[in-house]
């Protein structure tokens, strides 16, 4: 691989104003706002954030916070600082996460230190890491990269080779843990090899390993959830001993529904070659996947979408039930599944989003009285209008990082 120059990350062609946002949306009640409308609930958010902490307390583990699922500046302090635990340390999927870390001012201020971006480095963005790395530094903080593959070694050293005062990059190792998502395979003929070429070259430290249990989000149980995070543990730590024994590495592993197993009882009594981190993401906002683990409960789930119904079926559904048509669909929503049928559930009523098209989604009525939340992506969404303990009146908005 060759590095290639591309444009930098735009982020400052997507700035909103929030103060203005502010201004006009907040006292507001949620039934006049415009739909769809992503609603946060801050206190269920802060919440679950001060339960993972506390999980990995209990575990004996530092924790890095994911950012993928909310993208703001507000979701981020809460994700790092509970009052009882403060960490540093964050994930991030998107170079616009980053640099919305950096220019929302989580760096000057301290609360972020460590930057860890989360996909294995490409050429066409490692330039651009490499300046959000000189901006960190102004502020003692650092940047990690993950590695997964040797053209990626060979990367680097060109591209710190051109370079008046090359550095040393601080790595995770990524490993596959039979996901086939991205990582390094752990078998001996492949990854001794990759270990070695890595040790020998001069613009690389090997900070740690890290894995996501991918698989653990068809857990059903916390016997489920703890077996996937102690497979992870192994997974690192046989890694870790292979690569330099006697070095303390990171051992990082998690998931939201590892993390919500990562307790006391389940602590790793096995000596480990380094220290443990545990990640996680969405379990600040939650959603119907993470209710089919059985590991939360429907208050937790602290995202919901706001619809309108715009049309009504009688009897054209199934055995004759009704339907209807809601202006929520893929785009406010999400066209990702679960367990649980359907995209979405109502609230409090006997209705599920059952079928989606880009804007508008079709309700279908169910045969037996449920109480529901919706699976929602925040992704579609400009901001986020925030609630305070299941008011219905406006308290913030939050404007995420969007693009890439």
């Amino acid at each position: 691989m060759t590095p290639l120059l591309q444009t930098k990350t735009p982020w400052h062609f997507l700035l909103v104003d929030k103060d203005a946002l502010v201004k006009e949306f907040v006292g507001k009640p949620l039934d006049i706002l415009r739909t769809p409308a992503f609603v946060v609930d801050r206190t269920a958010f802060k919440e679950n954030c001060a339960k993972i902490h506390q999980n990995a307390r209990d575990w004996g583990a530092s924790f890095r916070a994911h950012l993928k699922t909310h993208k703001t500046v507000e979701g981020t302090r809460l994700q790092l600082d509970s009052g009882s635990v403060k960490t540093s340390g964050v994930v991030v999927s998107t170079m616009m996460e980053a640099w919305g870390v950096v220019h929302g001012g989580l760096v000057e201020d301290g609360t972020v230190k460590d930057l860890l971006y989360g996909l294995p480095v490409g050429p066409n963005k490692l330039h651009d890491l490499s300046i959000l790395h000189e901006e960190m530094v102004k502020y003692g903080g650092t940047v990690r990269i993950m590695v997964d593959n040797l053209e990626q070694v060979r990367l680097l050293e060109e591209y710190e080779g051109q370079r008046r005062e090359p550095k040393r990059w601080s790595a995770f190792i990524k490993m596959d843990g039979g996901q086939k998502r991205a990582g390094t395979s752990p078998e001996p003929e492949t990854f001794k090899p990759f270990m070695r070429a890595i040790f020998a070259s001069n613009v690389i430290s090997i900070f740690g390993f890290y894995s996501h249990a991918g698989d653990s989000y068809g857990s059903t149980s916390l016997e489920q959830a703890v077996s996937c995070l102690t497979g992870e543990v192994r997974l690192v730590n046989d890694a870790a001993n292979k690569g330099a024994p006697s070095q303390p590495f990171v051992l990082s592993v998690g998931s939201t529904p590892t993390a919500l197993g990562a307790t006391a009882r389940a602590k790793i009594s096995s000596q480990l070659c380094g220290v443990l981190e545990l990640h996680a993401g969405n379990y600040p906002m939650l959603d119907l996947q993470q209710l089919h683990t059985t590991l939360i409960d429907r208050p937790r789930i602290s995202q919901r979408v706001l619809a309108t119904v715009v049309s009504y079926y009688p009897g054209r559904g199934k055995d004759g039930l009704d339907e209807a048509l809601c202006d929520a669909g893929a785009i406010a929503m999400s066209k990702d599944t679960g367990r649980i049928p359907g995209f979405g559930e109502v609230v409090g009523k006997s209705w599920r989003l059952g079928r989606i098209s880009q804007e508008h989604g079709v309700l279908e009525q169910l045969p037996t009285d449920t109480s529901a939340e919706s699976k929602a992506d925040s992704t579609g969404h400009p901001w986020y209008y925030v609630v305070e303990g299941g008011s219905d009146r406006v308290v913030d908005v939050w404007v995420p990082w969007k693009g890439w």
